[in-house]
């Protein structure tokens, strides 16, 4: 296991976030995602936080990432948030048909700490979300 450090400590945090469309509508195909994606990696590295995995099903994502004991979570989130919503309605105009008063996000999230479970097992699940059974 490799942990990470600072002048100051050494860690090892990994969390695992479901973010879900408003009203739960089944708007995220693998573009949206892509896109999505795209602007979580490019907001992460202001945060100390670095993408692990990702994946969807079409009404929500899934996301292992880690973070420094420095990362202001919940600020990185409502940041994402914000700025995906506003880009992504921007980008694909045929979403904002498909939303209720422009809202993209639940205001709600799942953010969980994986400190009980292998991060293989996590991956594993996170890359099935979406699939069939």
């Amino acid at each position: 296991m490799e942990l990470d450090n600072n002048n100051h400590s050494v860690f090892l945090m990994y969390y695992h976030l479901v973010l879900v469309i408003k009203y739960r509508r089944k708007i995220v195909d693998e573009v949206i995602s892509d896109r999505l994606k795209e602007i979580f990696e490019s907001l992460s590295s202001n945060y100390n936080i670095t993408l692990q995995e990702w994946n969807h099903d079409k009404d929500h994502v899934h996301i292992l990432f880690k973070a420094h004991p420095n990362s202001e979570l919940s600020k990185f989130i409502n940041a994402y948030k914000s700025a995906s919503s506003r880009l992504i309605k921007k980008e694909y105009q045929q979403i904002r048909q498909a939303l209720w008063k422009e809202y993209f996000w639940s205001r709600s999230f799942c953010l969980l700490t994986t400190g009980g479970a292998p991060i293989e097992v996590i991956k594993r699940y996170i890359e099935s979300q979406g699939e069939k059974l």
